[in-house]
């Protein structure tokens, strides 16, 4: 009873993105700054993470899997579903119970004693196997078992979502972390470069060489620059207690990795999968597939309970005084039944249901679509960040060397007496907020690499635990 299922066809796309995307990104002479190649249809390692040649990396991912709490929820989880999956199979067997049982009992006088001796006063035993079984006439049972398998499926993909959101918040974390490390280094070394000038500045002023205005304005620039550190430091902060959680930890345990960017690589070769394979790819998509897959089974459930139930049942034992004479002739018993139910009314509640699942269905295609959908949407703004993450660093590079540059012609103009130092100063400040603009430029640039890995789905078809 009820359709029979079948996978949806991936849409018919060939690319993820309106216009064609460019073969490289653009490319800059720094760390993070190397041109990354788009390859069609390159197949995605399992572990993806180690594509950036980082063994802290590489150890940090592999204790969050050993200790993250919410991935050990979904593994126990993804238990749960399996036994109940066999549990369910169960339904296709007959059932057979074996009891005994033993009374003491005192019959009435008045009416003729129960037992062929006339005893009033006797201990009953009885012993005996039932078996029943249930014949999956229209297919009610295979349904709800294609259901609970299903839902198995359904859990087993959102256990692979669930290793790969935990390995991408890791990578992108780590990273991101030591980013704001360094972002927060740069930002100190500005911090002093504003107080030296403030120095100078006020005793320029005691010498009557600059207004007060001016030193006005550089303490209000000190503040500003002071300003931007604790957003910095809070925001490290939280970053640690993030990685803490996402490793089984709490946030006051020691021990816990620290991250150098430098020891980073960034992958210079992307996969991008056909459209086609997305779908097969996706754990969220294959979860919704499965999610489909059990409202489908649902609708024949809903259809076989209207129609007759079939039950065989079956006992057989003994009863007697004495457990010698359970079985000796004369004191079996036997019983053989055939039932048939067929509903007749209900008050609509079994038709209702019918249409409850059909309506349920419905919901469950709907949901699948929104689902591909998604993921088309995620890989595209992905694949599109990376393009602009390209050209972001390659601005930022030029700005930090052009910050550079300027810093050595005024250093150079001090030794030869044609600037003041506090000019050397503002132009250490330029430098080190290009450095911070561009350390930005570069953590963007990993987040979205990461990104794009979890986007296509991580690999898991290619781990041998998966």
């Amino acid at each position: 009873m009820g359709p029979n299922f079948h996978r949806p066809a991936a849409p018919v796309v060939t690319r993820y993105t309106p216009e064609p995307l460019a073969p490289r990104t653009a490319e800059a002479p720094v760390r993070g700054g190397g041109a990354q190649t788009f390859v069609d249809g390159m197949d995605i390692p399992g572990q993806w993470w180690t594509l950036f040649h980082s063994p802290a990396l590489n150890a940090l991912v592999e204790r969050g899997l050993a200790a993250n709490a919410d991935l050990a929820a979904a593994k126990a989880a993804l238990r749960v579903a399996r036994e109940t999956l066999y549990a369910q199979r169960g339904a296709f067997l007959p059932s057979v119970d074996a009891e005994y049982n033993i009374t003491r009992q005192k019959a009435s006088d008045t009416p003729a004693p129960p037992l062929a001796n006339n005893n009033n006063l006797f201990t009953l035993q009885t012993a005996q196997l039932t078996v029943s079984y249930t014949p999956d006439v229209f297919g009610g049972i295979r349904r709800q078992t294609e259901t609970v398998a299903a839902q198995a499926d359904a859990q087993k993909f959102e256990t692979e979502a669930a290793y790969l959101t935990l390995t991408s918040n890791l990578v992108s974390t780590a990273i991101q972390e030591a980013s704001v490390r360094e972002q927060i280094e740069a930002t100190r070394k500005i911090i002093a470069a504003d107080r030296e000038v403030l120095g100078i500045m006020q005793r320029q002023k005691d010498a009557g060489q600059v207004m007060g205005l001016d030193v006005a304005a550089q303490e209000a620039a000190l503040a500003q620059a002071e300003q931007a550190l604790p957003p910095l430091e809070k925001q490290q902060a939280q970053l640690r207690d993030l990685l803490a959680a996402l490793t089984g930890r709490l946030p006051s345990e020691p021990g816990l990795e620290t991250l150098d960017l430098a020891s980073v690589t960034l992958p210079s070769d992307l996969p991008v999968s056909l459209p086609s394979r997305l779908v097969e790819q996706r754990p969220d998509i294959r979860a919704a597939e499965a999610n489909l897959h059990a409202a489908s089974a649902q609708v024949g459930v809903a259809i076989a309970n209207r129609l007759p139930n079939f039950t065989l049942s079956a006992n057989a034992g003994g009863a007697a005084t004495s457990i010698a004479d359970l079985f000796t002739n004369g004191n079996s018993f036997w019983t053989l039944t055939g039932d048939v139910t067929q509903p007749i009314f209900h008050g609509g509640t079994l038709l209702h249901r019918q249409k409850a699942a059909e309506a349920a269905l419905d919901q469950a295609r709907e949901q699948y679509r929104s689902t591909v959908i998604g993921a088309f949407q995620n890989v595209a703004d992905t694949l599109q960040a990376l393009q602009a993450d390209g050209r972001a660093i390659e601005t930022a590079a030029r700005a930090e060397q052009a910050a550079d540059r300027s810093l050595g012609i005024t250093r150079r103009q001090l030794d030869l007496g044609q600037v003041s130092a506090a000019a050397l100063l503002i132009a250490e400040q330029t430098y080190q907020q290009a450095v911070i603009s561009r350390l930005q430029a570069e953590a963007a640039r990993y987040a979205d690499t990461t990104a794009l890995f979890q986007a296509l789905g991580g690999g898991w078809w290619n781990r041998k635990d998966a």
